[in-house]
C-alpha cells in the first residue's frame, strides 16, 4: 500500500465523533458489538470509512471496532496446503506426461493479502498451476524424472518472488507424481533391459579375456616345472574323490608318456 498523507477529512472526523458518541450513549450494551476477539493465528485488517486504519493488521487479542464507520476482515496466517491437480505437459523431447504437485504457503502480510489481490488463495493456486506447466515444459523426460528436487526449488523461487507483493510466503513445493503413457513405459523398460544385457555381455567378455590370460600364464608356469603339473593332477584327483564319484582318474607322469611316444616312433 502506497503511503498516503491525506486523512479522512472533516466529514470523516465528524462521522467518527458521532460513532464514538453513539458508543458512549449506548454503553455498556454497545461494547459487546464493538469489541472483537482475534485468535492467535489470525489478524484483522480494519477499514475506517473505506480506508485501511493501519499499515499493520490488528491482533491477536481484543480489538475495538466502531459501529457504522469501521469494518474489518479476518486473515488466517496458518500454512495452507495447495494441491495442484494433474497437469498434462509436453516435455522438451516431445513426451506427453501428467504431473501433479503440492504447494505449501502462508500469508505473512495480512494488509497486502487483502488490499493487493481480490482472492489471494485462488490467485496463488492458478499461478502455481501456470508456473508448473511453464517450468516442466522446458525440461526433458530424463531431467524431469531425475531432477525433481531441483525443479521444485526453481518453482518455489519463481512463486515466492511473484507472490511477495500479495503478502504470500511460499514455504515448500513438491512434485508428487509423474505419469507417462503405458507405451512409453514399455519402451523405456525394453531400452533398460537391452542396456543391461549389453553391459552383461561386456562383463562376460572381459571375464573370458582375463581368464584366458590367467590360463596362458598358468600354462607357461607349468611348462617350466613338470612336477607342478603332477601336483595339479593330484589336486584334481583329491577334488574328484571328495565328491563321491564312481570314476577315479589316475594321472600318469608326463615323462612316461613321452618315453612311450618315443618307443612307438622307434618301433
Amino acid at each position: 500500500i502506497a503511503d498516503r498523507r491525506e486523512g479522512i477529512g472533516v466529514c470523516g472526523w465528524i462521522l467518527v465523533s458521532l460513532s464514538f458518541l453513539l458508543v458512549l450513549i449506548s454503553f455498556p450494551i454497545s461494547i459487546w458489538a464493538c469489541i472483537k476477539v482475534i485468535r492467535e493465528y489470525e489478524r484483522a485488517v480494519v477499514f475506517r470509512l473505506g480506508r485501511i486504519l493501519s499499515k499493520k493488521a490488528k491482533g491477536p487479542g481484543l480489538i475495538l471496532v466502531l459501529p457504522c464507520t469501521d469494518t474489518f476482515i479476518k486473515v488466517d496466517l496458518r500454512t495452507v496446503t495447495c494441491k495442484i491437480p494433474p497437469q498434462e505437459i509436453l516435455t522438451k523431447d516431445a513426451v506427453t506426461t501428467q504431473v501433479d504437485g503440492v504447494v505449501y504457503y502462508r500469508i505473512h502480510s495480512a494488509v497486502s493479502a487483502v488490499a493487493n489481490v481480490t482472492d489471494v488463495h485462488s490467485a496463488t493456486f492458478l499461478l502455481a498451476q501456470t508456473t508448473l506447466r511453464n517450468i516442466l515444459g522446458t525440461q526433458s523426460l530424463s531431467q524431469l524424472l531425475a531432477g525433481r528436487e531441483e525443479i521444485a526449488h526453481s518453482i518455489q523461487a519463481i512463486l515466492d518472488s511473484a507472490t511477495e507483493q500479495w503478502g504470500i510466503k511460499v514455504a515448500r513445493v513438491e512434485i508428487k507424481d509423474v505419469r507417462i503413457p503405458v507405451a512409453m513405459q514399455r519402451a523405456m523398460a525394453a531400452e533398460a533391459e537391452a542396456a543391461r544385457e549389453a553391459r552383461a555381455k561386456v562383463v562376460a567378455a572381459e571375464g573370458e579375456m582375463n581368464a584366458s590370460k590367467a590360463l596362458k600364464q598358468a600354462s607357461m608356469v607349468l611348462a617350466e616345472s613338470p612336477a607342478g603339473l603332477q601336483l595339479r593332477y593330484l589336486q584334481t584327483l583329491t577334488t574328484l574323490a571328495a565328491e563321491n564319484n564312481s570314476t577315479i582318474v589316475f594321472p600318469l607322469p608326463i615323462n612316461m608318456l613321452e618315453s612311450l611316444g618315443q618307443k612307438n616312433r622307434g618301433g
